[in-house]
C-alpha cells in the first residue's frame, strides 16, 4: 500500500514502523519526508536496526551531507563507510603536467601498504624522480547492433563503411551531448549478425562514461535512422568497451589513459638503501612477474598494482569497479650497461577523472586537493588536470612495485607484514 505524505502525514516513528512492516519500501522513504535525503537516510537506518535487532552506530556516524549524493552517487542511503586514509610521499614526478613533489592519499585497510608505497616514493625521489608520459587518452563505449536483413556479413560491412564515412556527423552528435566530448576514433567488429561499434572519445577532465554513454545512444539512433542497412540496437554497451572487466582488448588497445612511468635506480643506491642488488630485483621480476603471471594467464604482469590503484581511487572519488581494468599493469626491470637498474610500469587502461562522479564528495575532493588535482585548470586546455592526476597515479603505482619487488628480493616482505600488517612489534 502506497501512502501520500500530504493525505496521510506521519511522524518519523510511524514511517519506521511501516518500513519494518514492508508497507513502505526502502526506495520510497524520501516521498514521506519531502525529499529530504538526510532524514530519509536516518529513517532507513533506524528501520534496519529495528528489523535486524542491531545497532548501526558507526554507519550512522559521518560528516557528509547526504543530500550531496542525490541522483549522483547512491540510492537508498543508510550512512557512510569509514576507511582509514594514509599518506605516502613525497614522490618526485617528472611529467608533462605533474612536475614536482607530491604527497599521495591512500585509502586502505591493508597494513604495511602505505609504508611500502612510502618507501617506494622515497626510492624514486632519491633517484631523481619518475619520468612519466600519457601515451593515449580516450574513453570507450561500444554499442552492439543486430543486422536485420541478409546478406548479413555484407550488410555489416556496408554499414561500417557508412559509419566511417559519416565520422564528422557522429562526432557532432557527441559534441552536442557535451562540448568536452571529442570523438577521436571508431573501431568495429562483425561477428555473425552482430555489429560492435567502439566509439573512442576524449572526455577532458572527466572519466567520461556518462557523457559517452549518452553520446553513444544518440549516435546509435542516428545510425539506425539514417544508415543504409536495417539494424537494431541490442545494447548501448556490447561489452567491447570493455568496462569493469579484465580484457585483452583494453590490455592491448587501451581505454581511458594509457600511461607509462620509468626510473633508473643506481646500483650503489640499491645496495645501500634497499639491501639488495639490481640482479636480485630483476630476477624477482623475471620469475614472479613474467613466468608466474604467464603461467597463471594473468591480465597484467605486475606485483600488486591493484593495491595502489584501489587505494587512490577510494581516496579521490573514482569508480572502484574500474580498478579491474585500471590495474592491468606491465612492470619491466632491466640492468643497464653501467649496472644501474631501469624499471618501468605501463598502465594501458587507467580510467580516472578529476571532475564528475564521486570527485565532488567532500572527503574525496580533499583527497584530490592533496594532490593538487581537484577540478580542472581554468587557464589550461581541458583534460590537463586529468593528465596530471594520471601521471601521479602511475608514478605512485611504480613506487609500490619497486618497493615490493625490492622487499621480496631481500627477503623482507614477511617481516614487514608481521610488524605492520598484523600489529606485531619488531
Amino acid at each position: 500500500m502506497i501512502y501520500s505524505s500530504e493525505l496521510h502525514p506521519m511522524n518519523e516513528q510511524e514511517i519506521i514502523e511501516k518500513i519494518v512492516l514492508g508497507e513502505i519500501k526502502l526506495y520510497q522513504v524520501e516521498k514521506f519526508v519531502d525529499g529530504d535525503i538526510e532524514k530519509a537516510t536516518t529513517l532507513r537506518r533506524k528501520a534496519l536496526e529495528k528489523l535486524k535487532h542491531i545497532k548501526l552506530e558507526n554507519i550512522g556516524n559521518y560528516s557528509i551531507d547526504m543530500n550531496l549524493t542525490a541522483s549522483r552517487n547512491i540510492e537508498n542511503p543508510i550512512g557512510c563507510a569509514s576507511i582509514p586514509i594514509g599518506c605516502a610521499g613525497p614522490i618526485k614526478v617528472n611529467g608533462e603536467v605533474a612536475k614536482g613533489d607530491y604527497y599521495v592519499p591512500l585509502c586502505t585497510t591493508e597494513g604495511a601498504l602505505v609504508a611500502s608505497v612510502n618507501r617506494g616514493c622515497s626510492i624514486i625521489t632519491n633517484a631523481g624522480g619518475c619520468n612519466v608520459k600519457v601515451l593515449k587518452n580516450m574513453m570507450a563505449r561500444a554499442p552492439v547492433f543486430k543486422i536485420i536483413e541478409p546478406p548479413f556479413t555484407e550488410n555489416g560491412q556496408i554499414l561500417v563503411k557508412w559509419i566511417n564515412d559519416h565520422f564528422e556527423k557522429i562526432a557532432e552528435i557527441f559534441k552536442n551531448v557535451d562540448p568536452f566530448a571529442i570523438l577521436k576514433d571508431i573501431q568495429s567488429w562483425i561477428v555473425g549478425r552482430s555489429l560492435f561499434i567502439r566509439f573512442l572519445v576524449f572526455s577532458a577532465d572527466a572519466m567520461g562514461m556518462n557523457m559517452i554513454t549518452t553520446g553513444s545512444r544518440k549516435a546509435a539512433d542516428f545510425i539506425i535512422e539514417k544508415g543504409p542497412v536495417k539494424c537494431e540496437l541490442i545494447a548501448t554497451s556490447g561489452n567491447m568497451c570493455v568496462d569493469k572487466k579484465p580484457s585483452a582488448l583494453n590490455y592491448i588497445l587501451g581505454r581511458g589513459k594509457t600511461v607509462q612511468a620509468e626510473v633508473v635506480l643506481p646500483k650503489s643506491y640499491i645496495k645501500e638503501t634497499l639491501k639488495t642488488t639490481p640482479e636480485a630485483i630483476a630476477e624477482v621480476v623475471f620469475r614472479k612477474i613474467y613466468i608466474g603471471s604467464g603461467q597463471a594467464a594473468a591480465y597484467g604482469l605486475n606485483a600488486h598494482v591493484a593495491n595502489i590503484i584501489a587505494a587512490i581511487f577510494l581516496a579521490t572519488g573514482q569508480d572502484p569497479a574500474q580498478v579491474v581494468e585500471s590495474s592491468m599493469g606491465i612492470l619491466t626491470a632491466e640492468i643497464l650497461e653501467n649496472n644501474d637498474l631501469y624499471m618501468s610500469l605501463l598502465l594501458p587502461s587507467l580510467e580516472i577523472g578529476t571532475t564528475g562522479g564521486g570527485t565532488h564528495l567532500p572527503t574525496q575532493k580533499e583527497g584530490l586537493s592533496i594532490l593538487g588535482c581537484a577540478g580542472f585548470y581554468k587557464d589550461k586546455p581541458p583534460g590537463t588536470m586529468a593528465v596530471k592526476f594520471a601521471e601521479i597515479i602511475t608514478s605512485t603505482a611504480l613506487a609500490g612495485e619497486i618497493s615490493l619487488c625490492a622487499a621480496l628480493s631481500a627477503g623482507h616482505l614477511s617481516i614487514s607484514h608481521e610488524r605492520l600488517g598484523r600489529g606485531k612489534k619488531s
